[in-house]
């Protein structure tokens, strides 16, 4: 398990509309984020979330060339960081942290886990309250998902 865990938005807010947001702390036990996504988020964030400003913003600045700024700080955040995992669900913000070479995984990623920790008996239930958001996966990813839990 990685010593720091960054979460962007999205990963907050899909857990909180699907009123499963305790368990971003069952899994990882404390997160980190940024002011800037604890602004996006727009609600209050537990005490397990910690909120940390970029240290370098020229970097942040220059990654908000590419990404929103949500994305960003969190990318340059975590590169202060040896051992981090980002919880990313954007595709251009997931191609990019991986061409940085950081740990990533998103809200399927965090579902999963989730099960192999026994803190949900079943991956099926939370994906099928996913897809009455705004959360847009492919159905091929969606497939592996149920198939790498047996369901």
């Amino acid at each position: 398990m990685p010593k720091v865990v960054i979460s962007d938005t999205s990963t907050l807010i899909l857990f909180h509309k699907i009123n499963h947001f305790s368990l971003l702390q069952k899994v990882y036990g404390e997160l980190i984020t940024t002011p800037e996504i604890a602004e996006e988020f727009g609600d209050h964030l537990p005490s397990w979330i910690k909120i940390q400003s970029v240290g370098d913003k020229k970097y942040q600045d220059f990654l908000e060339t590419q990404l929103d700024y949500g994305e960003a700080s969190a990318i340059a955040l975590a590169a202060e960081y040896k051992d981090v995992l980002l919880l990313l669900d954007d595709l251009k913000a997931r191609k990019l942290a991986t061409q940085l070479k950081f740990k990533i995984t998103g809200t399927l990623g965090v579902i999963h886990k989730a099960k192999q920790m026994s803190h949900i008996t079943e991956v099926k239930p939370l994906i099928d309250k996913l897809l009455l958001t705004d959360f847009r996966i492919a159905d091929n990813i969606i497939e592996e998902i149920l198939k790498l839990n047996n369901e």
